[in-house]
């Protein structure tokens, strides 16, 4: 008798288990979906990059340096050694082409272009749909962590190496300043 309610106790403890591992998994999976997103947007993005700088070079003759910024860093951004690299990267890149869309402000026959106004109107939905990738892939980063750090999962994590997951987030103060609008 005694023999079979420890067996019952065992298994009960390890169907716990099994379900607080399956959920981890799941969430992970969530997580790695949501970073697949942000991937896919950022693969457009860096397929508009060359098409704008191409068309900018022809009116931006004196911003080489400019022009030459945005196309270093979408090369470097291409080539992260893992997430937090790519987050930084892919700052840098988002950087790099506020200075490029500044400095064309500057040109009214490229502002009028309507190759660069439909690049520009592309990347610019690009961006956005980042940010909304970005948003999402932060939720479910919450989502992971939170559950990974929480009894009686935080056990279960630690047993099969389920690692805390990055944010998404600024480091650059410079990044979190409201643009000056002037009139």
């Amino acid at each position: 008798m005694v023999g079979w309610i420890l067996l019952g106790v065992v298994v009960v403890l390890a169907l716990f288990a099994v379900g607080l591992y399956n959920g981890l998994v799941r969430i992970r999976n969530q997580v790695k979906n949501s970073w697949n997103q942000i991937d896919v947007q950022l693969k457009r993005r860096h397929d508009l990059i060359p098409n704008l700088v191409e068309t900018a070079k022809g009116y931006m003759q004196h911003e080489r340096g400019t022009l030459e910024a945005v196309t270093q860093a979408r090369a470097s951004a291409m080539q992260p050694a893992g997430r937090p690299d790519q987050i930084e990267k892919e700052q840098q890149l988002g950087q790099s082409l506020m200075n490029l869309m500044a400095v064309a402000e500057r040109y009214p026959d490229l502002k009028a272009n309507q190759n660069f106004l439909s690049l520009q109107e592309e990347l610019s939905s690009t961006e956005n749909r980042i940010a909304f990738s970005r948003q999402h892939y932060n939720d479910s980063v919450m989502g992971y962590n939170d559950k990974r750090q929480q009894f009686p999962s935080v056990v279960v994590a630690n047993m099969f190496n389920f690692a805390e997951e990055p944010y998404w987030k600024i480091d650059d103060a410079a990044q979190r300043e409201v643009p000056a609008v002037k009139f």
